[in-house]
């Protein structure tokens, strides 16, 4: 049996959880997530917890069993707390700024690049530090909005220019004029 599918999911006394047919609603707080479920997967509410199990044990259930155990828990936490993840502006000039729910980059471009947020996803900067923080309640959306801004500018691996998630290490490059000082240029 998968040892992240048989782990109990623990529920918040704020939120609730709604079993439709072949549909998990999760609302709390923060907003509401859904969920559809395969039939290989089910799902029952004991107290103050989630169990989720498979109704066979085919590869496929066996498969799908701590996925779903995966993701129902990422909706749990998602609309108690919220996701989110925190980007960095490396270099002179770049810069963000909020308009409206949207967000304008300057990345050394000739221009602006206007990135429209989605539907669930809020977006917050700290200029100080040149940080955008990419918040909501859908760990994927959160994940892949994040990775989208990220792949305007990403970060070059000679001088660490770009955007760069934080706490993201670049390895950096040597360049040619390093090189040709240690080494035998000229020969």
């Amino acid at each position: 049996m998968s040892r992240i599918g048989k782990a109990p999911i623990k529920i918040p006394e704020t939120v609730k959880i709604k079993n439709e047919d072949a549909k998990l609603i999760v609302s709390g707080p923060k907003g509401e997530l859904t969920q559809f479920l395969v039939r290989e997967i089910q799902t029952k509410v004991e107290g103050s917890t989630l169990i989720v199990s498979r109704t066979s044990d085919t590869a496929r259930a066996k498969s799908l069993h701590g996925l779903y155990r995966s993701l129902i828990n990422n909706m749990v936490f998602g609309v108690s707390n919220g996701w989110s993840k925190t980007l960095e502006l490396v270099g002179v000039g770049y810069k963000a700024q909020l308009s409206g729910n949207d967000l304008l980059l300057s990345l050394g471009f000739s221009h602006q690049i206007k990135f429209p947020a989605p539907t669930g996803i809020t977006f917050t900067l700290n200029d100080k530090e040149g940080k955008i923080i990419v918040s909501g309640i859908d760990k994927q959306l959160v994940g892949e909005t994040a990775a989208k801004i990220r792949r305007l500018r990403p970060p070059e691996p000679y001088k660490g220019k770009g955007i760069r998630y934080s706490g993201e290490r670049i390895k950096k490059k040597v360049g040619k004029a390093a090189k040709a000082v240690g080494g035998v240029a000229g020969k």
